[in-house]
């Protein structure tokens, strides 16, 4: 691979492990998530050689995003995909409405939007997952392998060319064009690389956790606010997820007030929930998501990229990590599939990666900081009644936050000839 570093880099040090193997590949993906499952589909959909890790053994794991926007429903369209994924067990949300003391107020709503896709696709991740790798495993240059704990990158001459695992008996060794980083907001990769992130502190952080779902509940996904509280639902077919949004670095001082306090709260809120709060008996039911948002300045190195919540964390406002994460997949695959093909893939590809996807990230996490202080820090703050910023009541303004939310800041195509099986 023709990469020159632009700036001296710290070596990284051979292993003193033993290497059960050393495997050869075009593009090394580390992360089973969105963003690096839809990438291996790509790329393995054109005859390149990649391989996939993930540390896990499957893809099961709670307070996952399960949000499929119609830039996504699009994308899927295009690799024609999308009918099959919705024969999948799942929910339709065209709008996103904020019930306030006030009134509801739907502050989002995508049902007018010009697309096939006027809704968000409520989709379990690991169905979404399970279904992209088995897609992916269609091609024989594909490669996945689950509980592969990446350790090491393999940097030599200031190039990374590949990673070392361990797993399955013991340390392996890829070697590769590119490494790609796509595992998540606690990446390791971005960390062995020494990328740090430059972060901000929104004002909130979510407490997560499920309540049962009866058969006359409501249908559809919303939020609450009341009493300085603000409660996201989100409809998961036999239960609730329910998001209880705090002021941030005051979950401590919530579970030194007992169980009962976040039970009679939630009730309050929600009447709804008033006679199933009860089977809300352990903190061990209640998942905190520390809420932050990041960015890397740089996301390569000669040999190195990272994509997704590994260049950049979102926060969860609007929903919009899974969409910007895939979105990222099909820039890097319109950009990379041809230099990896010829095998000439150079530092200057992984730039412009970053180039076409670094504007439209800085502008939604705008957007989502601008929601977060106008918003939700209004909503979460016990000592004022909550009153809506005029500007959502206004129809026509909200069709930038329902676009926003829908494609990013333009949508994100493939490629033509990525687009042929």
């Amino acid at each position: 691979m023709n990469a020159i570093p632009t700036t001296p880099q710290t070596e990284i040090p051979a292993t003193t492990h033993d290497i059960l193997d050393v495997q050869q590949t075009h593009c090394c993906i580390v992360g089973g998530g969105p963003a690096g499952a839809v990438l291996a589909l790509l790329l393995a959909r054109q005859g390149i050689p990649v391989m996939l890790l993930e540390v896990h053994k499957d893809f099961d794991r709670d307070f996952r995003g399960d949000t499929l926007h119609p830039s996504v429903m699009e994308i899927m369209d295009e690799l024609g995909l999308a009918d099959r994924l919705l024969q999948m067990r799942h929910t339709k949300v065209p709008s996103l409405t904020l019930k306030t003391t006030e009134g509801p107020i739907r502050f989002v709503d995508l049902s007018h939007l010009k697309t096939k896709y006027p809704y968000i696709t409520m989709l379990p991740q690991v169905d979404f997952l399970q279904f992209i790798t088995e897609e992916a495993k269609r091609y024989p240059n594909f490669q996945m392998v689950m509980g592969a704990n990446v350790q090491e990158l393999i940097e030599e001459n200031g190039v990374i060319q590949g990673v070392r695992y361990r797993g399955h008996g013991g340390w392996h060794e890829v070697r590769c064009q590119v490494t790609i980083g796509a595992d998540g907001r606690f990446s390791r990769i971005r960390q062995l690389a020494g990328m740090e992130p430059i972060k901000t502190s929104p004002p909130m952080d979510v407490l997560w956790f499920r309540l049962p779902r009866k058969a006359d509940d409501p249908e559809e996904t919303m939020g609450r606010v009341a009493g300085g509280h603000l409660l996201v639902l989100l409809n998961r077919f036999d239960y609730w997820q329910v998001g209880y949004v705090i002021p941030k670095g005051s979950y401590q001082q919530l579970r030194e007030a007992g169980l009962e306090t976040l039970r009679q709260s939630v009730a309050e809120i929600s009447p709804l929930f008033a006679d199933r709060m009860q089977e809300l008996h352990d903190w061990s039911q209640v998942a905190l998501l520390t809420v932050e948002s990041s960015r890397v300045k740089r996301w390569y190195r000669p040999g190195l990229l990272l994509i997704g919540d590994a260049a950049h964390v979102m926060s969860p406002v609007g929903g919009v990590g899974i969409n910007y994460a895939i979105q990222d997949a099909v820039v890097a695959a319109n950009v990379l599939s041809e230099p990896l093909k010829k095998g000439q893939l150079q530092e200057s590809d992984l730039a412009k990666v970053q180039r076409q996807r670094e504007l439209p990230t800085r502008i939604i996490q705008a957007f989502q900081s601008l929601v977060q202080q106008r918003v939700i820090a209004r909503a979460i703050d016990s000592t004022q009644t909550f009153k809506p910023p005029f500007l959502l009541r206004l129809p026509i303004l909200r069709d930038i936050p329902a676009r926003l939310i829908a494609f990013g800041v333009w949508p994100v195509r493939i490629k033509k000839s990525l687009e042929a099986t």
